[in-house]
């Protein structure tokens, strides 16, 4: 794997390997992607087998601009025009009815495509350069925690990809927001940094909440955003009593919390996440992978605050907490987790 900086030539290089069918990981906002042209099913594919990601699941088509949207999109909603024009380049992914030449490789074999234009400047310099659509997902496993700077790229696939282009720390650490723009009315697949209200101010009448005919988007299956060490969600009033249960039996115990811990203990690992939503969200993922280092028996979550701007934080630690197998399967993975399920404020 050679991890580069972002000049020009290492620009023209990552596009060009784009354009020969190999695949490059690559910064944006939100988290690092791993890219294919979009354009080549068989590159696309790469994808699906190097992460273990199932062929049901769509990937997000980048695009540089709206200038070629109709080479992806067979129809773009009056309300899909009007989100777009208000948040791209950004963190917000639409899903609209798919342009015939559109790949099953790409849309899991829907009938509908996810789109998205980037703002981070070296997505946009790639994007540019390589002049298509690029087929990235995050660049991980499928399943385990998003990776937000270059070495964790590495980290999960070591040499299997060739070339990542290193952006630093992204801004914002959470995947994008994720809008359906296939009916009469919007609904919200998947929250991110970008908020219903803030959705609703352009198109007042986005809908939310699960819908049976709404298309499957990524990042949205029970158990995704995992790390290997099991996750639970505790409420902040029983967080110190948990954590005790398992370092009075010295048993190593990780926690992600929003303060400091009022004690040391050499059983325990201490991450401090503090209470500002977009801090937290932005060391998110960066706090898992350092937690799940910790060679725990388990990491405990504190539940965060209400509000709509701790949603999609919410959203990824119900998943990362969400079971590997069934409640009661015999499963050490499974048991280690934390049964707070008669705690009436879980998140």
């Amino acid at each position: 794997m050679s991890i580069l900086r972002d000049t020009q030539k290492e620009i023209a290089a990552a596009a060009e390997a784009l354009k020969a069918g190999r695949l490059v990981a690559f910064p944006t906002e939100t988290v690092y992607g791993l890219g294919a042209n979009a354009g080549n099913p068989a590159a696309v594919r790469k994808i699906f087998e190097l992460k273990g990601r199932p062929t049901s699941h769509p990937v997000i088509v980048h695009l540089h601009d709206t200038g070629h949207l109709d080479r992806w999109a067979l129809d773009m909603p009056a309300d899909a025009k009007k989100l777009a024009a208000a948040f791209w380049p950004g963190p917000l992914t639409l899903v609209v009815k798919r342009a015939p030449a559109v790949s099953d490789a790409v849309t899991g074999g829907q009938d509908t495509v996810a789109i998205r234009v980037p703002s981070h400047p070296i997505a946009r310099q790639l994007l540019a350069a390589f002049g298509g659509g690029i087929a990235a997902p995050s660049a991980n496993r499928f399943g385990h925690v998003s990776p937000t700077r270059a070495e964790h790229v590495h980290d999960e696939f070591g040499d299997e990809v060739e070339l990542v282009l290193d952006g630093g720390d992204c801004k914002i650490g959470l995947e994008s927001t994720i809008v359906a723009c296939i009916g009469e009315t919007p609904r919200l697949l998947r929250p991110g940094s970008i908020t219903l209200s803030q959705l609703r101010k352009v198109v007042p009448g986005v809908l939310t909440g699960p819908d049976p005919s709404a298309p499957r988007a990524p990042g949205t299956v029970p158990r995704h955003y995992s790390p290997d060490t099991p996750v639970s969600l505790v409420p902040s009033r029983r967080l110190v009593e948990v954590m005790s249960e398992f370092t009075d039996r010295q048993d190593k115990v990780a926690v992600l919390a929003l303060r400091p811990p009022s004690t040391a203990n050499r059983f325990m690992t201490w991450v401090n996440a503090g209470t500002r939503a977009e801090h937290y969200a932005r060391g998110l993922y960066t706090n898992l992978r350092t937690l799940d280092r910790a060679g725990a028996k388990a990491i405990l979550v504190e539940e965060v605050p209400a509000g709509e701007q701790w949603d999609a934080i919410r959203d990824r630690l119900k998943r990362a907490a969400s079971p590997l197998k069934p409640p009661g399967h015999d499963d050490d993975t499974v048991s280690m987790r934390v049964d707070l399920s008669d705690e009436g404020d879980l998140p």
